[in-house]
């Protein structure tokens, strides 16, 4: 049963040594992820998903305690995916779930057991709303924190260059996240999100196959472009 829920970015620039001197640029940001985590701690959940976007070669599970790394952007940083070091044969995590382990370090969550689940960037959102329902199958509350960006294409300088349909994209997917649309999750374009170089669009099915029949409201936290990507903040409870 999914009894809450957090939708953060999950660009490495979100950690300031990754930043380094642009780093007050994403101040705004971190504090929202903040306050959407104590949302998902508020709601005393039993375990913590967390979901995020990976390469096609990179999906699957990861135990807690699961490693990840930033020193492929420069910087001697390790995180850990919450609890004790894993086993060693753990597969190093996917940069949207090190962001996501490095927001949980920050945060000192110690709520409940964490669990990491990367997503393919291209399944389909049949495929998405199964898994979702997967996750929040059974009687154990469940909290979900979602990863994933909006498009990289809102400006000239952006990674995918400017499109000027990554603005009403954006626009509406922040507004599905902060009221907990379902309807218009399911329904985002996958082909489009694809163009729009938008990571978080299947990790956002994921969720709203997990909140089916879960009754959540939406609260949207933080929507801005820094960079031309489109970064959302989102708490459901």
């Amino acid at each position: 049963m999914l009894v809450a829920a957090a939708v953060c970015p999950c660009p490495p620039l979100l950690v300031p040594e990754v930043a380094a001197g642009a780093a007050p640029e994403l101040d705004a940001a971190r504090a929202a992820c903040a306050d959407a985590l104590g949302v998902l701690a508020a709601s005393r959940p039993d375990r913590l998903v967390v979901v995020g976007p990976a390469a096609e070669d990179e999906p699957g599970t990861h135990p807690e305690g699961a490693p990840g790394s930033f020193r492929g952007f420069g910087v001697d940083l390790d995180v850990r995916l919450g609890g004790e070091k894993a086993a060693d044969s753990a597969r190093p995590l996917p940069v949207s779930l090190a962001v996501a382990a490095w927001l949980l370090e920050r945060t000192g969550w110690a709520d409940a057991p964490i669990e990491g689940l990367a997503v393919a960037d291209g399944l389909d959102a049949e495929r998405c709303a199964g898994t979702g329902i997967g996750v929040a199958a059974g009687p154990d509350r469940v909290a979900m924190l979602v990863m994933g960006d909006a498009s990289a294409c809102r400006t000239l300088k952006a990674p995918g260059y400017l499109d000027e349909r990554a603005e009403p994209f954006d626009t509406a997917v922040a507004r599905a996240l902060g009221t907990a649309d379902l309807a218009a999750l399911d329904a985002l374009d996958a082909e489009l999100a694809r163009r729009l170089k938008v990571s978080g669009r299947a990790p956002w099915q994921v969720l709203a196959g997990a909140a089916r029949d879960s009754g959540l409201s939406g609260s949207l936290l933080y929507e801005d472009a820094p960079y031309g990507v489109g970064y959302v903040v989102a708490a459901w409870s």
